[in-house]
């Protein structure tokens, strides 16, 4: 089969000896699950008894496209005679002894460390929309890629297609591939449906006429645009973030998140009014450390400790008791309304303060004085994860939990956890003052 300029690239990083991780596609219709499917063919013929993975978010749905695409591909090349698929082991058996195990990759509650996949040994896998699934799943996968690597004389690789999406694809490959900072073991290489001259008008016609949002990611490839109706903050706000010097000033504060047992990062910020002005970020440290380094920021800025708050959850407990300052529970409570009195309708103080935030940033009330531009980046990719949890379902408010928003980034939102609790003291202090 011909191969399209796109695809080669891609072969290149599929057989060269540095690259372990390459991520193909960025829309739709430019050939990325039927090169996944032709690698397959290719490794399984020319490395007798091999054994590979080939994988989905979920199975059923693997079996109804991915697999389809394998039986034409194959059909068009003369080669069904060479295998036998077993649809109850979910497997296809080459004659030569090679595999090609069948997985669904989707993250189960009871198996959120995907356990299923332990014992699995493959010397290769292919994820078709690999940004349905989480990068939990993507690491786990690439771990077992270590059967009869020695005897092949191959490396691990785990080839997967994509469409644009604000996730860990983004942040882990296309972001970093913009700014020319992928890692050295990692290719990103985008198609679009205008690459592919084996594509019906029709089809093309038929994305151009899809709304707004799917068009711009599906047909343009277009990675910045995310019209989720779940998002709590307009994305153009959050580029107004750093630009909004005519913030207010006014009271000092300073806000932390501390990294739980050892993971994460602690991310200290210091408060002006709603200008954040300086930003402090610890890798690995004791409570005692982080303890010091707020309180050095606490001297220097002139910050009270009634006007200090740490995330208490975890090892921020700790750094609370030795400071005496503020405490912030995320699944406590929601705090009154500070003008009503009344009850506010969240399910916990975490979601009660990142829809406050999500207004003060839609209403152009906040400034971050950030220089650094990785900083920046990441900051914007987590507070656009802010985005209302179960939306469809009646009840109490709720923004995505913090787990889910962790396998989305690939990462914990430290800077916007620590920005979000800034809104506390606009709670509490109104409170206190009102009834004062």
């Amino acid at each position: 089969m011909q191969l399209l300029p796109k695809q080669e690239n891609a072969v290149y990083y599929l057989k060269d000896n540095v690259t372990t991780e390459i991520l193909y596609g960025g829309a739709a219709g430019g050939g990325k699950s039927a090169l996944g499917c032709l690698w397959l063919i290719e490794m399984c013929q020319n490395y007798q008894g091999s054994r590979w993975l080939m994988g989905r978010s979920k199975l059923k749905t693997l079996k109804e496209t991915t697999l389809n695409t394998f039986f034409d591909i194959s059909a068009k090349l003369g080669i069904t005679d060479q295998y036998t698929y077993n649809d109850k082991d979910s497997a296809i058996y080459w004659h030569n002894g090679s595999e090609i195990i069948l997985k669904d990759l989707f993250l189960y509650p009871a198996d959120k460390n995907f356990d299923s996949l332990g014992s699995l040994e493959i010397t290769g896998a292919f994820i078709d929309e690999c940004n349905q699934v989480v990068l939990k799943a993507w690491q786990v996968v690439k771990s077992r890629c270590r059967y009869k690597l020695d005897e092949f004389g191959v490396i691990p690789k785990v080839f997967g297609s994509c469409n644009p999406a604000k996730n860990w694809v983004y942040s882990q490959f296309y972001h970093p591939s913009r700014k020319k900072e992928l890692l050295p073991y990692r290719r990103f290489i985008q198609a679009l449906p205008t690459d592919n001259p084996h594509l019906p008008n029709v089809y093309l016609k038929s994305l151009l006429e899809m709304d707004e949002n799917s068009k711009q990611r599906l047909y343009y490839g277009n990675w910045e645009y995310d019209d989720d109706p779940a998002a709590l903050i307009d994305f153009r706000k959050l580029q107004d973030l750093f630009t909004n010097e005519f913030a207010y000033g006014g009271l000092m504060y300073i806000t932390a998140d501390i990294a739980r047992f050892g993971r994460d990062k602690t991310v200290i910020g210091v408060w002006c009014g709603f200008r954040l002005i300086k930003m402090v970020e610890l890798g690995k440290s004791s409570i005692t450390e982080c303890s010091q380094k707020i309180r050095e920021l606490a001297v220097k800025y002139e910050v009270p400790m009634s006007h200090t708050i740490v995330d208490e959850d975890g090892v921020g407990g700790g750094v609370v008791d030795i400071l005496n300052c503020e405490g912030f529970v995320n699944n406590s409570r929601p705090l009154d309304n500070p003008e009503t009195m009344e009850p506010e309708n969240y399910m916990n103080l975490k979601s009660q303060m990142y829809f406050a935030l999500a207004k003060a940033i839609n209403d152009s009330k906040m400034w971050i004085q950030c220089d650094e531009g990785s900083i920046k980046d990441l900051i914007i990719q987590e507070l656009e994860q802010v985005k209302q949890h179960n939306m469809d379902k009646d009840g109490k408010k709720q923004v995505l939990p913090k787990d889910i928003v962790k396998e989305l980034l690939g990462r914990s939102p430290d800077y916007a956890d620590m920005i979000m609790m800034r809104m506390w003291f606009e709670y509490r202090f109104k409170f206190e003052f009102s009834i004062g």
